[in-house]
């Protein structure tokens, strides 16, 4: 099961791209609000998206994956999370071996910087922001995948870091089917 946070000034495209890649392919995937007591929330560009749940609501035990939209503040609301903060910090310990990962796209690659999760890790983030990868080895790629973390660079890779996601927890077979229906829908071939 895949969580991904919405906190206000999420970017809409790196929250909603992974939920619908990832359903596609039966990954339960599910949109959690940081906001206390609220589904709502209000993206960067104004559009309100209805989270599934709550944090107080998550079942962390059931969550394989934690997600992390960028967008400002979007990024900088969910650091400034307690209760997100200290379970990034427990997934990140827990490695692949657990089947925990965490994954950042956008500017949300600095909160994990911030958390030291990405010490001795290679990790990308959006453009003039590689200052905010603290302790990373620094990539230009689109996508990178170092062990349990995966980081991404911001809305024009969305889709990439969805697909990548979905291979990282079914298989690069489910990666390849995926890309290609993505690109060649069954109904036009």
């Amino acid at each position: 099961m895949v969580y991904v946070f919405l906190a206000e000034g999420f970017e809409e495209m790196e929250a909603i791209t992974p939920v619908d890649v990832l359903r596609r392919v039966d990954i339960p995937a599910y949109l959690v609000s940081t906001v206390p007591g609220e589904k709502t929330v209000t993206g960067a560009h104004g559009i309100k998206i209805t989270a599934d749940f709550c944090f107080e609501e998550a079942d962390f035990d059931a969550c394989n994956m934690i997600v992390l939209p960028g967008g400002l503040p979007g990024a900088t609301n969910l650091g400034a999370h307690e209760g997100l903060c200290e379970k990034i910090k427990e997934f990140a310990a827990a490695g692949e071996e657990a089947g925990k990962y965490v994954a950042a796209i956008c500017a949300a690659p600095m909160v994990l910087g911030e958390l030291g999760v990405l010490e001795g890790k290679m990790a990308t983030i959006y453009p003039g922001m590689e200052e905010e990868l603290k302790g990373a080895i620094p990539m230009k790629n689109r996508v990178v995948v170092d062990g349990n973390i995966i980081t991404s660079k911001g809305p024009g890779t969305a889709m990439e870091f969805a697909v990548e996601i979905a291979g990282v927890l079914k298989d690069k077979l489910t990666m390849a089917t995926l890309t290609f229906d993505l690109i060649m829908p069954k109904g036009l071939r």
